[in-house]
């Protein structure tokens, strides 16, 4: 096991950690969270031997091959997957005996090294190798192409798969998910809850982490703390300790008011009963998560756009590639306020093709992009951190963007986004990943959009920042369309999905948990041979299911309308009832009667919301039965 001992940690003059003492063993699955510069990546530098404790003791078991993610680069002229291949030491070794046996001409140690090359299962690795590749995103012919043919994130990818590849008893990964998309963070989710080793993980992913860990430690103010259960039970536990503080009770309090608003509101918006279900779920889930953010350093809002026309840009039979290449066609899409859209498919498909269709850096190569004349978009996307001018500190590139706003306005902005007091004025060049993500999302907002393109938003940005994001996108009033491996940002900040596949973009038709299926059955479809063409008569029948589909419809959704009113009546009285309660004249002695009554309307209030939600969620179900 992996045990610490009264252990410091410093990294120069800054102590990272004191008195830490805990015991991991051996295969559990333990994620590693706390904020930046609290000493994750200094934990890993020691269990891997670069750094030793200033006081105290670590130790783990001398014979455990330790596995990690190089940070590096690769530059290989070789295929890559005998890149891959090399992660498997062990495999290389007796590959290396096997060959030197035969140049010796030694017929002995060439049985003994093709009996150990059996052994290890060797005869299998190249195949092992090919199916880690496959699962994290590469194409067959990618196999036999050189690493320095391939895109520096897509050889971080390689570096992934190499420690994957390795026979080991303890794998440390540092943010695995950065850099992956949405269908290749489940298939390493998998991978991972079926590795039989001792794993150590600092991930920002909370739903990944939930996936994965059994455990969490937990760095903040200088010690280690070794919770037992997923990230959810360690937000639990954590808000619990923060609330035992009087001030952060009272924080607490006031977000999940705040967070309690917004579900109401959102109730009877949702059209599809799966996506609704698992965004009621995912909302009620961020009441409960709240008070475990009360002391995060970031907290802002998005600034209301200055117009927001309907319809903010349509997409009128567009097609959209690179130069012979076309990615998608027939794409009709638009876009009006309110709209808050996640874009799901495979890697490669087209999301951020489309994306890019939408921002105006792609014009359509059949079809018409057709904005609105008050169109404001904001854009993100990771090549734009190298657009920041490393010699400008925050407040300069905000002061860029306004430069007669008052100083104390815009440090106050920057301040929600993490960059308060001196941290404001520091040139942005050294900034790591996530500071230099949360500025450009700062000046980014700043401008006042009114439709936010948001590609892999998250990339390094930690659990708080997340949370910060996740919660100011939730109010805001214009459209956004957002790619992202994070499932916890997509399911509170999208109430519709949009699948990118063989070239179309359509609903997708479930919710978020439904999509890891999807991606098992059109894999399986890729290798199954393509149904006939359907003729004339089979076209007429469907016709004829169509307008008998459309009959059924129009009196489930006539109830889905009164469901939906009842229910914006119930929370207007809800909300006044709470501006009664709040009233400090409402506990005076004189008035306990009217006390009485107005508790005894809450709870029949709360019944008659909890039906009406019913009866609202049995209609979206038919509605979806029938369609």
């Amino acid at each position: 096991m992996l045990e610490f001992k009264e252990l410091a940690l410093r990294r120069g003059p800054k102590l990272l950690l004191e008195q830490v003492s805990m015991q991991i063993h051996p295969g559990q699955k333990v994620g590693v969270t706390g904020a930046n510069g609290s000493g994750k990546s200094s934990l890993f530098a020691l269990i891997l031997g670069e750094i030793g404790p200033d006081h105290g003791d670590f130790s783990l078991p001398r014979d455990w091959v330790v596995a990690h993610v190089s940070q590096q680069t690769p530059s290989d002229s070789r295929p890559a997957i005998e890149y891959v291949l090399d992660g498997d030491a062990q495999l290389r070794s007796v590959e290396r005996e096997l060959s030197a046996a035969r140049a010796r001409g030694d017929g002995e140690a060439e049985a003994h090294a093709h009996a150990a090359y059996e052994s290890i299962d060797g005869y299998a690795a190249r195949s092992r190798a090919g199916r880690l590749l496959a699962g994290l995103g590469f194409a067959p012919d990618d196999e036999e192409r050189p690493v320095d043919a391939f895109s520096g994130g897509w050889r971080m990818r390689l570096n992934l798969a190499q420690a994957l590849m390795c026979r080991s008893d303890l794998l440390l990964l540092d943010e695995p998910t950065n850099h992956l998309d949405l269908d290749t963070v489940i298939w390493l989710e998998g991978w991972l809850k079926a590795y039989a080793g001792t794993l150590l993980m600092v991930s920002h992913d909370r739903d990944f982490l939930d996936g994965v860990v059994g455990h969490v430690v937990h760095l903040e103010h200088n010690r280690a703390t070794l919770t037992p259960g997923n990230y959810s039970a360690f937000e639990r536990i954590r808000a619990e300790r923060l609330a035992q503080r009087r001030a952060e009770f009272k924080k607490q309090q006031r977000e999940i008011a705040h967070m309690r608003a917004f579900v109401e509101r959102f109730r009877a918006k949702a059209t599809k009963a799966r996506q609704a279900q698992s965004r009621l779920k995912a909302l009620a889930r961020m009441e409960l998560i709240a008070p475990a953010h009360v002391d995060s350093p970031f907290h802002f809002s998005l600034l209301e756009p200055e117009k927001n026309p309907v319809p903010l840009l349509k997409l009128d039979a567009a097609a959209a590639g690179y130069g012979a290449k076309t990615v998608l066609s027939g794409v009709r899409l638009a876009l009006s306020p309110g709209d808050r859209i996640g874009l799901l498919g495979l890697n490669g498909a087209g999301k951020s093709t489309l994306i890019k269709l939408l921002a105006g850096m792609l014009q359509p190569t059949a079809g018409e992009r057709l904005p609105a004349r008050d169109l404001s978009i904001g854009y993100f996307a990771q090549h734009q951190l190298d657009h920041l001018d490393p010699e400008a500190s925050p407040l300069l590139h905000l002061i860029r963007l306004d430069p007669d706003a008052p100083e104390e306005a815009l440090r106050t902005y920057l301040g929600g986004f993490g960059f308060s007091g001196d941290d404001a004025l520091r040139p942005s060049g050294p900034f790591s990943g996530g500071e230099k993500s949360r500025l450009a999302l700062a000046l980014l907002t700043y401008r006042r959009p009114n439709l936010l393109l948001l590609d892999e938003p998250t990339n390094h940005l930690d659990l708080e920042m997340r949370q910060a994001l996740a919660v100011a996108l939730q109010e805001f009033p214009g459209a956004m369309v957002i790619v992202s491996h994070d499932r916890h940002l997509l399911r509170v900040s999208c109430d519709r999905l949009l699948l990118v596949d063989a070239g179309t973009v359509d609903e997708f038709d479930g919710s978020l948990d439904d999509y890891p299926a999807w991606l098992v059955a059109r894999s399986r479809a890729r290798r199954e041979p393509a149904a006939p063409t359907r003729g004339a008569d089979a076209r007429k029948a469907e016709r004829r299911r169509g307008a008998e589909q459309r009959r059924l419809l129009a009196p489930l959704r006539r109830q889905l309308r009164q469901a939906e009113e009842a229910l914006t009546a119930l929370h207007a009285r809800q909300r006044d009832l709470e501006r009664d309660l709040a009233d400090p004249q409402a506990y005076a002695e004189g008035n306990k009667d009217r006390l009485k009554a107005l508790l005894a309307e809450q709870a029949d209030l709360s019944r008659a919301v909890a039906a009406e939600e019913s009866r609202w969620l049995e209609c979206c179900e038919a509605l979806e039965r029938v369609s």
